[in-house]
């Protein structure tokens, strides 16, 4: 078979050091929330999370390799080739995420929510996709190693993704009213006209009542089941192994909603990023289709991810100062 069966390096000791670090930075970041209080996020404050992120995704391949390396039934070849794996993954799902972020602003904009409001949203909606792409990936693995022709059907389905997002768009802005979902809960749960400070449920006229916050944040899951449908079988490309498609994924979800506050108000000067992700969607489709043949190796993946993106910025920034 072209594909070999999955190979994990996932333990139980793994899992739960993973799910552990994941738990904690999620209670500390709820944690200061709450003792922020109802605030606009600044982009100092987002730019803070984003580093801490950061710090703790790269922190979190140090560990791993060094544990991968030290164990002789492993070694510190397979360890390098994982560690990559995972951090090839990892800034894959970072840059997706840029496009779930123009999302989240048409989103806030169309539903007219205060700034002060949107971080509790995006706190629930990223411990959502945390869910999501848990279940996800455990049915991506269970397909590939059932049935390995599975990533061939990944492939084609991430080519087309890719080309379809270079085409030009059709059509007016999405009417997010208009979704089947929010039609549902309208007719079945009574929502209130009024926000009420960020809660997702008031009391109006002696009645418990959804808020709008309500159906901001369903929209917001919603969204994040179309963006994971492309993000997981693309982690899936560059390493079967769901140990490292979970961790990577997880970790570049985590630090979405810092990564939202520090470019909702710049996302739209980013004029040829779309270009770059079209771009990597394709390259990473196309090494699955031809995994068969020819192994693109993790490394050159990881450059052509890379470097896609940064001229893809480089590109709009070039384009924003000739304008100016």
């Amino acid at each position: 078979m072209p594909h070999p069966h999955i190979t994990s390096v996932g333990t139980p000791l793994f899992y739960a050091v993973f799910f552990a670090v994941v738990l904690l930075m999620i209670v500390i970041d709820m944690l200061t929330l709450k003792k922020e209080g109802v605030h606009k996020v600044s982009t100092k404050e987002a730019l803070l999370w984003s580093i801490v992120w950061v710090t703790v995704s790269l922190a979190f391949a140090v560990w791993l390799y060094f544990e991968l390396a030290g164990n002789p039934q492993v070694g510190p070849v397979v360890a390098k080739d994982k560690v990559l794996a995972y951090l090839t993954g990892y800034v894959l799902e970072k840059s997706l995420a840029v496009d779930n972020i123009f999302v989240f602003v048409l989103i806030f904009s169309y539903f007219k929510v205060p700034a002060a409001y949107q971080h509790r949203v995006l706190l629930y909606g990223v411990l959502g996709a945390i869910v999501l792409r848990a279940i996800m990936v455990w049915l991506g693995a269970v397909l590939v190693s059932e049935f390995e022709w599975v990533l061939y059907l990944f492939g084609v389905f991430l080519v087309y993704s890719g080309i379809k997002m270079m085409l030009p768009e059709k059509g007016e802005p999405a009417d997010f009213g208009e979704n089947p979902a929010v039609k549902w809960l309208t007719r079945h749960i009574h929502i209130s006209k009024n926000f009420d400070k960020e809660k997702f449920f008031t009391i109006e006229n002696g009645k418990r009542v959804g808020t709008p916050l309500l159906l901001v944040l369903i929209v917001v899951e919603l969204s994040d089941v179309v963006f994971a449908v492309d993000s997981i079988p693309a982690v899936f490309a560059v390493t079967t192994d769901p140990f490292i498609v979970l961790t990577s994924n997880i970790f570049a979800v985590l630090g979405l909603r810092a990564m939202y506050f520090l470019l909702a108000n710049v996302v739209e000067k980013f004029t040829y990023l779309k270009f770059g992700l079209a771009f990597v969607l394709t390259f990473i489709g196309v090494k699955m289709l031809i995994a068969g043949w020819y192994h693109i190796p993790t490394h050159i993946s990881l450059l052509v991810v890379f470097s896609a993106l940064l001229l893809s910025i480089l590109a709009s920034w070039l384009k924003q100062e000739k304008q100016a």
